[in-house]
């Protein structure tokens, strides 16, 4: 039973009725008016209306003559004044008469629903939405009052997302929309968390509207042996056998002595697009930012925008009446993408007074190019280009992998490179590159749409040291990581970021935080790269995957 307090009928407005019954007496505010109220009303609509087209006709008179509007006679001074008494009198007459109704209309309507539900369990009244909920959603609601929100929400009367906003709790605010979407849905959200989330934190930042949040399972790989340092690599996945195949890896890599890496470049891009009256005039453009001696004043104005946002170079191209222009910066431990829009907006205004005739079109025209494939991504490198690499002894292989170094050499020329041709491959001459980066990605908090252009990588396999051991490398032009500001301040995630060593930002070196954790992605990316074409070429890859990613769950009791 549902003992929750409710105040009584005897405790609520009661609604207005029509009645013939007199008044009762007393005083009432109509009473102290000079005249009837119905002469009152009609009088103060006269003088509002009156006033109003005498003040047009002034000020029209003005305007012909050139007279300003702000020299006024006693009669137009009168008519003001007679102008703001009126308005005040009817909106205050009409206007609380309006909200008292509405406000006691809707209360009402509220607690007549808590009447309803007087009596009853909470299973009872959700059968009402759907059968199948009552043995799924336990009580979402913890007052009176929140059920009173609930059904306003589910009316319309309250927008959702303003819910954060108007009680000043975010965790009741997600557990009222949880509740209000299941009742509007008729669908039960029984196996989506509630509790255990710090809902602020994401507030205005991550996430609008959230329900809950997901569950993904993080496990660790490592030791990761580079540059002579050792990682425990956290990954977030649902996919098995991702995590064990690159230990498997590490495993190896370590056993070889390690890893290296290099990072190559380091600069985030945005590309706006401005549009010219001809093709002669963005040229124009094009010479202007292509000329040496005047990539300081670029600079100057594009690096006010942020401490560590610094302008490395401006690539321009030409279609039509078009010009989009390509801008690089370093970003320090951020990924950037915000800061770098901050200073091109810095740029396109001081262009546009150099250039009146110039139309900005978008702040990104997609030159950038920010979660999606481009050749000019992998051409020319976005966020950090790195490259590592490592040697694997022979007896490693036949022992760890099971294989031999002409067999990966092979498959790897045949696979990768051949294979990926023939399917027009842009950026993807590898195995698994994007299951590592987006494991990773998820972990520590980056952007995983990002994923996209990240996981562009080309391994390659050779065999060295008279053909006896395997040089194994891959090369990623497009990493983009950070290691502060978006997912990265939550909880879970910077555990994980943490757990490397590259929380936050770094105090001795902008940008030498993020630019680690480009290396350690490259590291991981690499002995996942090892471990598959291993698998693939002994044959262990669907015994393992029937092994380790195989559900034998019956996902139509999962909720049961």
């Amino acid at each position: 039973m549902d003992v929750r307090r409710r105040p009584s009928k005897a405790l609520r407005p009661a609604p207005k009725e029509p009645s013939s019954a007199p008044e009762p007496t007393g005083a009432k505010a109509s009473d102290a008016l000079p005249l009837p109220l119905y002469f009152t009303n009609a009088l103060f609509f006269t003088l509002f209306f009156s006033v109003a087209y005498y003040l047009l006709l002034r000020w029209r008179d003005k305007i012909r003559n050139s007279v300003p509007l702000h020299v006024v006679t006693f009669s137009e001074l009168a008519a003001i004044l007679s102008l703001i008494a009126s308005f005040i009198y009817l909106l205050g007459f009409f206007g609380i008469d309006f909200v008292q109704s509405f406000i006691a209309r809707a209360s009402n309507e509220a607690w007549d629903l808590v009447d309803e539900e007087e009596g009853e369990d909470h299973r009872h009244r959700l059968m009402a939405c759907s059968p199948s909920m009552a043995d799924h959603i336990i009580p979402a609601v913890s007052s009176a009052e929140d059920e009173e929100i609930v059904d306003l929400v589910v009316k319309g009367t309250i927008p959702s997302y303003a819910l954060e906003e108007q009680l000043g709790d975010c965790k009741r605010a997600v557990r009222i929309r949880r509740e209000a979407l299941q009742r509007i849905t008729r669908r039960s959200l029984q196996g989506l968390p509630l509790d255990g989330f710090d809902y602020g934190s994401i507030l205005k930042q991550c996430c609008e509207m959230p329900v809950g949040y997901v569950q993904i399972p993080v496990g660790v790989a490592g030791p990761l042996l580079l540059d002579s340092f050792e990682y425990i690599v956290p990954m977030a996945t649902t996919e098995g056998c991702i995590v064990a195949s690159t230990n498997r890896g590490f495993k190896g890599i370590y056993a070889s002595g390690g890893a290296t890496s290099t990072i190559l470049r380091d600069g985030m891009t945005r590309a706006p697009v401005v549009r010219f009256p001809s093709a002669s005039r963005a040229c124009h453009l094009k010479f202007f930012l292509d000329n040496p001696s005047n990539f300081q004043t670029l600079a100057d104005e594009f690096n006010k925008s942020s401490n560590f946002a610094r302008l490395q170079g401006v690539q321009c191209s030409i279609a039509g009446k078009n010009l989009y222009m390509r801008f690089s910066c370093t970003t320090g431990d951020a990924m950037g993408m915000n800061m770098v829009s901050k200073g091109v907006e810095n740029v396109l205004a001081y262009l546009r007074n150099e250039y009146p005739d110039m139309d900005i079109i978008s702040i990104s025209g997609n030159f950038c190019s920010d979660k999606k494939p481009a050749a000019i991504n992998w051409i020319e490198g976005r966020g950090k280009s790195a490259v590592c690499e490592a040697v694997i002894k022979e007896e490693v292989l036949k022992k760890v992998f099971r294989t031999s170094v002409a067999t990966l050499v092979e498959l790897n020329m045949l696979k990768n490179l051949a294979g990926s041709a023939v399917a027009g491959a842009l950026g993807g001459f590898n195995a698994q590159a994007s299951n590592i980066v987006s494991a990773i990605f998820i972990a520590t908090g980056q952007d995983p749409a990002q994923n996209v252009e990240s996981s562009h990588c080309i391994t390659m396999m050779e065999a060295v040291n008279d053909g006896k051991d395997l040089h194994i490398s891959v090369t990623m032009p497009s990493i983009e990581v950070g290691t502060i500001g978006g997912g990265t301040q939550l909880a879970s995630q910077s555990a994980c970021l943490d757990l490397l060593g590259v929380k936050g930002a770094s105090k001795e070196l902008p940008g030498a935080n993020s630019r680690l954790l480009a290396k350690i992605v490259a590291g991981s990316v690499l002995a996942g790269e090892l471990s598959l074409m291993a698998a693939i070429a002994s044959g262990q890859l669907v015994q393992s995957h029937m092994k380790y990613n195989r559900s034998t769950k019956d996902v139509s009791k999962v909720g049961s």
